[in-house]
């Protein structure tokens, strides 16, 4: 396998390394999914962090370009997506 193939998240052949975790999260974790299942826990983690990632960084963008969004109209377009009253949207 040569070291300058670019792949997406979830792309790709696995690769082994060592990860350090405490154990309490560790044992979440395998309380979930066993000890067969931590490292595509993990991996499915891992590319969910690099999605919202992406996202806050495309966020920013948006914002520099267009200045930030209006608190009420965000709290309106929350409300009709989750079915509630702004004023529920704004306090969470």
């Amino acid at each position: 396998m040569a070291d300058d193939t670019d792949f997406l998240p979830g792309d790709g052949p696995s690769s082994g390394i060592s990860v350090s975790l405490t154990a309490g999260t560790l044992q979440a974790i395998r309380d979930r999914v066993g000890k067969r299942g931590v490292s595509a826990y993990l991996e499915r983690a891992a590319q969910r962090q690099i999605e919202l990632d992406k996202l806050d960084e495309l966020i920013a963008d948006f914002d520099r370009v267009n200045g930030p969004a209006d608190p009420e109209a965000v709290a309106a377009k929350r409300a009709k997506l989750t079915g509630r009253s702004p004023e529920a949207g704004a306090a969470a």
